[in-house]
């Protein structure tokens, strides 16, 4: 009995640390719908999502371009997304001669477009090859969106960065769970957006 009663209360303390930072989440309805108009309005102009991240972050990037280029959802239009982590030889090359910072910088550098997106991903908001991608988009002119979790590090500090999405959780693997959410909300509130172009105005945003 006491270690049936141990493994539940496992369970509840798992279940626990998720729902207070989905929660917080559900609270920045406000931010997360600006940054999906945010994003709906880009693509509206002809813009493209440039999404990257290191580590498993690095697959959640990918996992959010192919959701925008090959959408799952029967009948939802498909909209361009690259991901920055997929090419290796370019990362390596970039890495061997510029430095891991600069692997996402020096690709949007040659890239990116004016009305292209550029959104980061990053568990504790440290990742200096993140910011400075961010950075250099903001620099060219993109909508720069981050996802980051904790205290949002760096990114939560810069001015490059035009919509922060934060995971309240210090734990990596929420954090990452939350992300996903974050991504797929943002997936779905842009094409809700950017299949009624009537709402894509600077009036609607506010």
């Amino acid at each position: 009995m006491q270690q049936r009663q141990y493994f539940e209360q496992r369970v509840d303390d798992a279940f626990g640390a998720r729902r207070a930072p989905l929660e917080a989440l559900l609270a920045e309805a406000g931010p997360v719908a600006r940054a999906c108009h945010a994003m709906a309005a880009r693509f509206h102009t002809g813009g493209k999502l440039i999404v990257f991240g290191n580590g498993g972050e690095s697959t959640d990037a990918q996992h959010l371009s192919v959701e925008f280029v090959h959408p799952v959802i029967v009948g939802k239009r498909a909209l361009p997304a690259i991901s920055l982590t997929a090419d290796v030889a370019t990362l390596t090359g970039i890495a061997a001669r510029e430095g891991f910072a600069e692997v996402f910088a020096h690709q949007l550098r040659y890239l990116a477009v004016g009305d292209d997106i550029a959104l980061g991903l990053s568990v504790d908001g440290g990742c200096a090859n993140v910011l400075r991608g961010l950075e250099q988009a903001h620099e060219a002119g993109l909508l720069t969106v981050a996802l980051v979790g904790g205290d949002g590090g760096a990114l939560a500090a810069s001015p490059a960065v035009d919509h922060l999405l934060r995971a309240t959780s210090d734990d990596p693997r929420v954090i990452k769970e939350v992300h996903v959410t974050m991504y797929h909300v943002l997936w779905e509130l842009v094409h809700v957006f950017f299949e009624h172009p009537g709402v894509l105005t600077p009036e609607a945003a506010r």
